[in-house]
């Protein structure tokens, strides 16, 4: 089946995120919010991602209409992003955001699912898809500091609003599979088995800590720039992140396939602690841009790796669910928490502190899931015959 709607998609929905995400704190702190007021900000919305990107999936599983509620979600989503730059205030953009991020939730799941559909026995290849994303990110990235620096950031809004109007076009094409509806009450069962799976309660946990991880991304720029770091070097960051994960995404499917989807998400996660401390101990703005060459193995990878793992365990008729608790332990809890204790610690640590707390947490948050996993083989492991 043909796949170059969902590289598409995935091409200007990333590019979206280019144009928005690495200004927004900026954005933030331009209209005078304080340090508190960021980390809520950053720590509430993409909670209402947790609580709404379930329930989007979950209706599209049973009522099998994931077009319909798909193509509302983003066009909902495009009038709120057109409309925050004309929230001033905090309780303005607060009142934004929520519904905002209530839209914007099952983009992503819904994406993801649709395209390993599409993909039929070719799953393994979802990486080679989800590189459009990558490329989309890393040419939007260049042009997005031009536009801020020409506009305003204000601007970096409204390109985004455009380009998920373009995302939404190629939506329109995607195959979602089996559209009938299926009954509430075996699927809340399958749910609940789902998440009591001895497979998905490590996995939840480790997602989680991924988002951790992101939402502290999301300070990059802040970082930078206390170290002294001209615009022209963090926009150089964000296209040597990109770069890097070119490689990677086009041979994911031989590690997975090689290693397990298990295996290479534990890699990229222990990947990713190495680069939050490195980040913590650098003194110098031009090593950013050599840590950075690390970003193909972080996010990137256990992002192909999860969504992997995810329908890999999926229960029959849950897959866009399964997709959707992935997305919302990731893009909803992890960095609801994540930016609840960003903006604080940025204020009062610096960014160096920061990465410094993010890495012990997120490190911390790993070994005990590790030797939870090790306690549970050990215990269901057979008794020597005597």
């Amino acid at each position: 089946m043909c796949t170059r709607w969902p590289f598409t998609f995935y091409f200007l929905q990333y590019a979206a995120s280019a144009t928005l995400a690495p200004f927004l704190v900026l954005y933030y702190q331009e209209i005078g919010f304080t340090g508190v007021q960021i980390g809520l900000l950053a720590g509430i919305t993409p909670l209402i991602t947790f609580l709404s990107a379930p329930v989007w999936t979950r209706l599209a599983d049973r009522t099998g209409r994931h077009r319909v509620l798909m193509s509302l979600s983003m066009l909902l989503s495009i009038a709120m992003m057109a409309l925050f730059p004309f929230c001033p205030t905090f309780a303005s953009v607060m009142a934004i955001s929520i519904p905002l991020n209530v839209f914007l939730a099952p983009m992503t799941p819904f994406a993801d699912n649709a395209t390993m559909f599409m993909l039929g026995e070719r799953r393994s290849m979802y990486g080679r898809v989800r590189l459009g994303g990558t490329i989309g990110y890393g040419l939007a990235a260049a042009f997005a500091g031009l536009l801020v620096s020409q506009f305003g950031l204000k601007s970096a809004f409204w390109g985004c609003a455009g380009l998920f109007a373009l995302a939404f076009l190629a939506s329109l094409r995607f195959v979602h599979g089996d559209a009938s509806p299926r009954p509430g009450r075996d699927d809340a069962a399958s749910l609940r088995v789902m998440l009591l799976d001895p497979h998905w309660i490590p996995f939840i946990v480790i997602a989680f800590s991924g988002g951790l991880a992101l939402a502290s991304f999301n300070y990059l720029f802040p970082y930078m720039r206390e170290l002294g770091a001209p615009e022209s070097m963090m926009g150089l960051s964000l296209t040597i992140g990109t770069v890097v994960e070119v490689p990677v995404l086009f041979y994911a499917h031989r590690l997975i396939r090689r290693f397990s989807s298990s295996t290479v998400l534990w890699f990229a996660m222990s990947v990713t602690v190495a680069r939050l401390f490195l980040f913590a101990l650098n003194t110098r703005p031009e090593l950013v841009l050599v840590i950075q060459i690390l970003n193909g193995a972080t996010f990137a990878l256990m992002w192909v790796a999860g969504v992997a793992y995810a329908n890999e365990h999926a229960p029959p008729g849950l897959s866009t669910t399964s997709q959707g608790v992935f997305s919302a332990m990731v893009n909803g809890i992890g960095v609801a928490v994540g930016g609840f204790i960003g903006g604080p610690l940025l204020e009062r640590l610096g960014g160096r502190g920061l990465y410094l707390v993010f890495g012990a947490i997120v490190l911390g948050i790993l070994a005990v899931v590790a030797l939870v996993q090790k306690s549970s083989s050990r215990r269901d492991a057979p008794l020597p015959s005597s």
